[in-house]
């Protein structure tokens, strides 16, 4: 044993990542990692002492955690939409947000498609396969088809297809590229694209900025070159009833509302806030 209890782990925990301006509760949530305890194991054993090794992983990961390492990163999985994939460096961590891209999704495709038992649809840039996977698992009647430029993040995804259950087709390549090389034609595109502007990373976190993928968070300057080029590729892949949506940046929605339907006049575009009143979304419903 260590002769350290669980409190006082916690304890040192919690006053070491203040001193880095790191949030507290991270220390719970490694030590419960670490030590296998749940959450109420650990308030009923708070005075039992930490097996030496623990202890001693504990602090490392504590350490690590101050210096900036994402938990999700150091711990190695996220949860989302209630169930765990696996992350690492190589791709975005899943946002609750997307949560309600995925959910906004599945709303519209029953509304879209009531009577519909088969429904192709491409998830691109689909980092941990997070959107893809859901989907899926949500709506098993879909195809759905994952693109991503990181053969990296492609192989992350298609690891949490497999441990997850979901029959998911993966494409290397660039945004819509894939299926036009294909000659494929879709139901619907969801992206949860890069959108960040460049110059913000001076005021984000270093969390973010040092650890996850760039390729997955900027784009250019006003963060809008990947929906730009979404408007030359969309056309050439969508079906004549079609959806499409898109996570966006906060203060995002004027802009690519308005690039969508400059590229589809006849379609409906509506902007959608996400829980903490931001605009989050944009989804648009094609049907000629």
């Amino acid at each position: 044993m260590s002769n350290v209890r669980i409190f006082e782990a916690l304890n040192w925990a919690s006053s070491f990542l203040k001193e880095h301006n790191r949030e507290e509760f991270a220390g719970e949530l490694l030590l419960r990692h670490y030590s296998g305890l749940s959450r109420t194991s650990m308030l009923m054993k708070m005075r039992d002492e930490l097996d030496g090794e623990v202890w001693s992983e504990f602090q490392a990961v504590v350490k690590r955690h101050a210096a900036g390492e994402p938990i999700q990163y150091i711990i190695g999985s996220e949860e989302f939409y209630g169930r765990r994939f696996e992350v690492n460096e190589h791709v975005l961590i899943p946002r609750p947000e997307t949560e309600e891209l995925v959910y906004g999704t599945l709303q519209r495709l029953d509304k879209l498609f009531p009577e519909r038992d088969s429904i192709e649809l491409v998830d691109v840039g689909t980092g941990s396969g997070a959107i893809s996977v859901t989907l899926k698992l949500e709506k098993p009647e879909l195809k759905v088809t994952a693109v991503d430029l990181s053969k990296d993040a492609i192989e992350v995804a298609r690891k949490n297809a497999s441990k997850l259950g979901a029959e998911i087709e993966f494409l290397h390549g660039d945004l819509l590229q894939p299926l036009i090389l294909q000659g494929k034609k879709v139901d619907a595109v969801i992206s949860n694209p890069p959108y960040i502007p460049v110059a913000d990373q001076e005021w984000m976190s270093d969390i973010v900025t040092e650890h996850e993928p760039h390729m997955a968070l900027f784009a250019g300057e006003d963060g809008l070159d990947l929906y730009r080029r979404f408007m030359e590729e969309l056309p050439l892949v969508l079906k004549e009833k079609a959806l499409i949506g898109f996570e966006i940046g906060s203060g995002q929605g004027e802009a690519v509302r308005r690039l969508l339907e400059n590229t589809f006049p006849d379609a409906k575009v509506e902007i959608v806030f996400d829980i903490n009143g931001k605009d989050r979304m944009v989804f648009a419903e094609l049907d000629s």
